[in-house]
């Protein structure tokens, strides 16, 4: 899994040749959820960070 950024214990990949729409996965805490690159959107179906994280 390609790694492209660690902060905050926050792990951001993402996947070669993945589905659409273009997103990144977004691993904290035992938390894994995809974020669309457009806005910024989470995917649907997926868990949501705490709020302290979503501003760090």
């Amino acid at each position: 899994m390609p790694k492209i950024s660690y902060f905050s214990g926050i792990k951001i990949v993402m996947y070669y040749n993945d589905h659409n729409p273009p997103h990144f996965h977004v691993i904290y805490n035992g938390i894994y959820t995809r974020m669309e690159i457009d806005n910024g959107s989470y995917m649907k179906g997926n868990e949501q960070l705490p709020k302290a994280k979503e501003n760090t």
